[in-house]
């Protein structure tokens, strides 16, 4: 007998040892093994769900990010615009403030050129008033001595008198 031509007592005994072995398998080691598959199946399966979760939510944060991103640029602009607006304020305001201001040191300076002109106007009239009595007084002294000149005197000082009373 052959290995290739088995006998039927042999072909019975390994039959019966493959039943027993598959039957020790099969109420063992099988339900064993096939739970962990089944338990490696549902981890995979509650994995791949997690990452498409996590995907979606990825999605959703970008969408809102860019939403965020958008927003901000929109409040960028409107505070830049508001920060322009209020320069643009805070400027001619104080342009408006020197020019008033200008137009008041140039008034006060004015105000005050005229004052210090009508002081040295009034000044110079006094002294020349005094200059003009101390010459008259002169004059009048040098020619008083003299009776024509004291009538020539009074008839002048007459005619005047008359004009300024016109």
């Amino acid at each position: 007998m052959g290995l290739l031509t088995p006998s039927g007592g042999l072909l019975f005994w390994m039959t019966i040892a493959f039943a027993v072995v598959f039957f020790i398998l099969a109420k063992f080691a099988f339900p064993v093994i096939l739970g962990s598959v089944q338990k490696r199946e549902e981890y995979i399966d509650t994995q791949l769900d997690a990452a498409r979760l996590a995907e979606v939510r990825v999605a959703g944060l970008e969408e809102e990010g860019k939403k965020i991103i958008a927003d901000a640029e929109r409040e960028k602009v409107n505070i830049l615009k508001d920060a322009a607006a209020s320069r643009d304020k805070i400027v001619g305001d104080a342009r408006e403030t020197a020019a008033e201001e200008a137009a008041r040191i140039i008034a006060e300076a004015k105000k005050q050129a005229n004052e210090e002109k009508e002081a040295i106007l009034a000044s110079a009239r006094g002294e020349v008033a005094m200059i003009a009595v101390q010459m008259a007084t002169k004059v009048l002294r040098g020619q008083l001595t003299d009776k024509e000149a004291q009538m020539a005197l009074q008839e002048i000082l007459g005619e005047e008198a008359s004009e300024v009373g016109k």
